[in-house]
Order: structure tokens, then sequence, then C-alpha cells
């Protein structure tokens, strides 16, 4: 699909001349009008584009919100009140500044959840999805440190408790520690690294994202049947096609956005962290953002020494492998088949796995003791089982459904059955096209 012939022309002189000497119009052109697209494309592939649209939203507001914010540990959390109440809808940009760090988040793990039911890792994609994993990376580390700038209660001592599992990890441990904080403890030295690298690392997964699309127009985009583009019909161009389909899942997603803005600027944050730092007192629990839980609770599933491994630096390795695991998806999956929806083993498999996780962020919620810790023990043996052996062993023994000829087939297929008419039924002349 990169190879196409360009259909880009120039319908003024002064676009003649802008095209012959920096063709970004024809860039734009070849990439958002004319660029083509399966013609299959459902609602699960609009989280591309929203979370475009998110970062660019983060970014605005994050640098305007930098201008008014004092990185001091005697004047951070007075700064953010004064944001509140006295900067020019400086109460707005908080709020989607901190509600737009959860919907981002939402919408990269939905956009993930379609890349492993959809088989979007898959060869010629592996670089895709990594430089992907790169951007989730990226991502955490960013909403870790803006996390703590507010400095609230659960700032402070969320920064204290993470800061403090480097420690587990011998020799380099405690080296690794007093490089991120600055120290021997959380202070001043520690406010000033995030809020440098908090404001940097943005613009490091912008320059990701650039290359993700690059990758994306190189490969082309995959389809919820997962055939690789065989004819011309099986395309269609992305404006106006994908363009309106894209606009009606961004407007329904911004919709809720705005509702937790204007309704719900709160809800998902933490009461403790309206409460300025005190190193002093420490809140009945701990715990990070709701998009980290998952994470934590594999984090403190592990209670037990691991041969010379503690449980300490055992719970650490674990919670670093559920993200780096990520990695090496597209040589995990042997399957043969890309989509889901022609893998019914996988595909309940898949859902357990959505179950797993939503348990798992539960599980990071509640105090670990009783029930809750083994439950999180039971999630985390089925977070790596999913990769680790459930995505091999398929591969090798699931018998998939046939899959279509093509992209056309299967959509001509769906419309049959949807009309009444049995899917092997001969087309009407006008589907035929």
């Amino acid at each position: 699909m990169s190879g196409d012939h360009s259909t880009y022309a120039p319908r003024s002189g002064f676009t003649k001349w802008i095209d012959t000497r920096l063709p970004l119009p024809r860039l734009m052109h070849d990439s958002f009008v004319s660029y083509p697209v399966p013609r299959n494309l459902n609602y699960a592939y609009t989280f591309g584009g929203i979370l475009s649209i998110m970062l660019g939203l983060q970014m605005l507001t994050g640098i305007v919100l930098a201008m008014h914010y004092v990185a001091s540990t005697d004047q951070a959390f007075t700064s953010v009140e004064f944001i509140m109440r006295d900067v020019n809808y400086g109460w707005l940009l908080r709020y989607l500044h901190a509600n737009g760090a959860s919907f981002f988040f939402l919408a990269v793990y939905l956009h993930i959840a379609r890349g492993l039911y959809y088989g979007s890792y898959k060869a010629p994609r592996e670089l895709l999805w990594i430089l992907g994993v790169v951007i989730l990376f990226l991502m955490m580390g960013t909403a870790f440190m803006g996390y703590v700038l507010p400095w609230g209660q659960m700032s402070f001592w969320g920064a204290t408790v993470i800061t403090g599992f480097f420690s587990a990890f011998p020799a380099v441990g405690d080296w690794i520690q007093r490089l991120l904080i600055g120290g021997f403890a959380v202070g001043q030295p520690t406010l000033n690294r995030f809020y440098s690298l908090h404001y940097l690392l943005p613009f490091m997964i912008a320059g990701v994202v650039i290359l993700h699309i690059w990758a994306l127009h190189v490969t082309g985009q995959t389809n919820p049947t997962g055939v690789d583009i065989r004819k011309k019909t099986d395309t269609i161009p992305f404006t106006p096609y994908a363009t309106i389909k894209d606009a009606l899942g961004m407007s329904v997603f911004f919709l809720v956005f705005a509702y937790f803005v204007f309704y719900m600027p709160n809800y998902l944050g933490h009461a403790d962290n309206y409460i300025e730092a005190n190193s002093l007192k420490t809140p009945a629990e701990i715990v990070p953002e709701w998009y980290f839980l998952p994470f934590y609770a594999m984090l403190r599933a592990i209670t037990f020494n691991l041969g010379p491994i503690n449980s300490k630096l055992g719970g650490v390795l674990t919670m670093f492998a559920s993200i780096l695991v990520l990695f090496v998806v597209p040589w995990l999956d042997t399957s043969k088949v890309r989509s889901a929806v022609y893998r019914p083993v996988y595909k309940v498999c898949f859902w357990l796995f959505i179950v797993d996780c939503l348990l798992l962020g539960w599980c990071g919620s509640q105090p670990p003791q009783g029930a809750i810790v083994l439950t999180a023990q039971l999630g985390t043996l089925y977070y790596f089982g999913f990769f680790l052996i459930i995505m091999p062993l398929l591969g090798l023994v699931e018998k998939p459904r046939r899959l279509p000829n093509s992209i056309t087939e299967a959509v001509l297929s769906r419309r049959q059955t949807s009309a009444g008419r049995p899917a092997g039924a001969t087309a009407a002349p006008e589907d035929r096209g």
C-alpha cells in the first residue's frame, strides 16, 4: 500500500509552487484523504485518531499549566490551588489535563485490546506493535511523574512507595533509587526531576507516535477479518468513509470525557490527594491511579520467596515483566490466523483475559489481605499464562474457522446474511461491484 501512486493534483499556482518545494499538502492528501483502507473497518479502529487528539490536548493543557505551576515543595500544592481559583479558566485546564490522563489510558487500553483481538501484531506489523508498547511505557512514566506534581498526600507517598521498590534490585537498587529521587528521601530534588521529565516525555511520545503512524502507513491497516488486501474492491478511500466513522466514534468518546470534566471532575482522583503532602502522616491506604491498579495488584500478589529472589524483588520483577511481555507478543502467538473472529477457542481465552485484567484492577484497589491476595495471585497466573502458554499452544492445536477469500467476500457475506439470504447464496448484481 505504501507504493501506491499519489493522486494529489495541485489546484492553483501557489499549491503547485508549494508542492515542488515542500510537498506537505501532498503528504496530507495521500495520508488522510486518498489513503486506501479496508472497507470493513469497524468502530474499534477509531481509537488511533482519538489517541492523537488526546495527546495533543494533554500537551496543550500541560504547557499552559506549566506557566503557572511552581515546582517547589513549599509552593507546589498552593500553586495548584492558585490555578484552580485565580487563573482564568484554570479549573478547566486542570480538569481537562487530569481527566485527560485517565481517558488517554482508557483509549490506549482499548486500542491494545483491539490489537490483541484482531492480531494486529502479526507479521509484517511487529515493529508497529513494538512502537505502540514503547508509547505505553513512556505514558506510564509520564503519568507517574505527573501524579507527583500536585504534592498532595497520595502524590508524596505514592512516589515514596514506588521509588522504594527499586531498592529491591541487588547491588544497583539503592543507586537507582537515589538517582530517581535525588537523595535519600522524596523531596525538592525529586519534584524538580519529575517536573522536568513530565514536561519532556510527552514530546518523546509524540516522536514515537510519528514513527508509529509511519510504520502503519508502510504496512497498511489491518481489518476485522485479518485477511490481506487482495484486490481493489477490498479498499475504500480514507476520506470520506473512514473519517465519518472516526468522527462519530470521537464524538461519543469526547461526550463521555466532557461529562466527567464538567460533572464528575474529581471522580477518578483520590480524596487524600487534596490534602497537602505531610511526611509525618501516612495515608490509611496508598494506591496509584486506576490505570496502574492491575500492575499494582500483580506487584503485591508476590508474597512469597522464589528461591534466592525475595518477595519484594519478585513483585517488582513481576510488575515490569507484565509490561515487557507485550514486546514479544508477535513471536508468542503461533497461529497463522490473525483475527479472533475465526479462532473460537482464542476468542474465549481473550475475553477471559479482559475479565482477568478488570479483576486485577479491582484487587489493586483493595487492601492486600485474605482472599484479595489469593485472587490477585490467580489473576497474575492467568495474565502471564495467556501470553506464555495459551498463545503459543493454541496456535498449534486450535482449529480455526474457514477464512473468507477476500475482504469483499466477507462484507458481501455479512450483507447477505443480514438480508435473510444464506451466506453462500449468489449476490445481487448491485452487490457484486
